[in-house]
């Protein structure tokens, strides 16, 4: 399936500000690049880098006045990839890869070492059998426990936050679903990118864990997961996976996010 994201990022910039940028797509499989495009007008000079996490980064020093980037990108993409039947096995962390290892650490915003953490991951899946049963509950928890409201978390709420106080957006959802996880010692990891069906059109954040000896993608925004997304970058938490990290006297005045699908979706 074709499918295009687009996102435009506006900024007032007071002093000459240095920014990282995580905007361009990842190559990977099942996910095929067709075009992209990275533009910041006025137009700057920008190197390129690849993170830990092999996610594709930009860095620049943005000038003062208004700036815009513009990042686009068309690929080929599969959907959502159902779990199969029977449901991926749980794996023991003796036998995980040295590279899925710190996906069961804590991180900055999902601490998934606190005892009020435990006490909620064994609440909603401390009976179920390890591995798949586990996360599907927690998933759906989230969804129908935690509200999705817009302007009530910001760049410092974590995954205790949102136990707590049971409200937040995609990106907090993630979160929360994260430290549960690791608390039952599954590694998770967050996903951000374009999703072709949201309400309202954003930069989504999903998170995805290791089971059966590979990744599955989850997302507890939704009722249930599916649809098609492009994937920009995985990391542990949002700290890893900034869209848009400032060094300097700029602010955000607006985001403009679009995602669609270029074919019709085959029939059911």
């Amino acid at each position: 399936m074709k499918m295009k994201g687009r996102s435009i990022f506006t900024y007032d910039v007071y002093a000459p500000t240095t920014v990282t940028t995580m905007l361009r797509p990842r190559r990977q499989e099942g996910q095929s690049i067709i075009m992209e495009g990275f533009n910041i007008e006025p137009s700057v000079p920008f190197t390129e880098y690849t993170d830990l996490y092999g996610n594709p980064c930009q860095r620049t020093i943005l000038p003062v006045g208004k700036v815009t980037i513009t990042t686009e990108v068309q690929a080929q993409v599969n959907p959502t990839k159902p779990i199969p039947d029977p449901a991926p096995a749980y794996v023991l962390v003796g036998d995980l890869p040295d590279d899925v290892m710190h996906y069961i650490l804590p991180s900055r915003y999902c601490q998934s070492d606190l005892h009020e953490i435990n006490m909620l991951a064994m609440e909603i899946a401390g009976n179920l059998t390890p591995g798949y049963a586990q996360v599907e509950a927690i998933r759906t928890w989230i969804h129908q426990n935690i509200k999705y409201q817009y302007g009530v978390t910001n760049a410092s709420t974590t995954a205790l936050d949102v136990a707590r106080n049971r409200i937040g957006v995609c990106r907090d959802f993630t979160h929360l679903a994260i430290a549960l996880c690791r608390n039952l010692c599954i590694p998770t990891r967050m996903t951000v990118g374009y999703l072709d069906r949201l309400e309202v059109m954003d930069l989504h954040a999903w998170f995805e864990v290791y089971i059966g000896g590979e990744w599955f993608t989850f997302d507890a925004v939704q009722e249930k997961t599916d649809g098609y997304r492009i994937e920009i970058a995985h990391g542990r938490d949002a700290a890893d996976v900034a869209m848009v990290t400032q060094y300097g006297n700029a602010t955000l005045q607006s985001l403009h996010v679009e995602a669609e699908l270029l074919e019709p979706e085959p029939a059911q």
